[in-house]
């Protein structure tokens, strides 16, 4: 069993209030689940309006079926406009760690 976890630190553009940043983030959360299936959280920035950290987490036997779904991932997020990527880290979780 393979585990990967993908940490997005995002800057948000014209967001001006924490309510406005949740009509944002919300949706892309909800489309991250839909289309691939993945646990998905807004974990961090929580009372930042501008910023936001959406967590990521895949679970398959496969290494390398983890690694795709989570670069779908990034880049269906990057993809949106109203979203830059600050940066994205991805953590792992194998056989092999104890």
């Amino acid at each position: 069993m393979y585990v990967g976890a993908l940490e997005l630190d995002l800057l948000l553009g014209e967001v001006g209030s924490i309510k406005q940043k949740r009509s944002v983030v919300r949706p892309v959360v909800a489309e991250l689940k839909r289309r691939y299936a993945v646990s998905v959280a807004e974990a961090g920035h929580l009372d930042l309006h501008r910023r936001a950290l959406i967590g990521v987490a895949a679970v398959a036997a496969d290494p390398g079926h983890v690694t795709d779904v989570l670069d779908h991932c990034e880049r269906l997020v990057a993809a949106h406009p109203e979203f830059q990527v600050l940066s994205a880290r991805t953590r792992w979780l194998g056989p092999h760690d104890d």
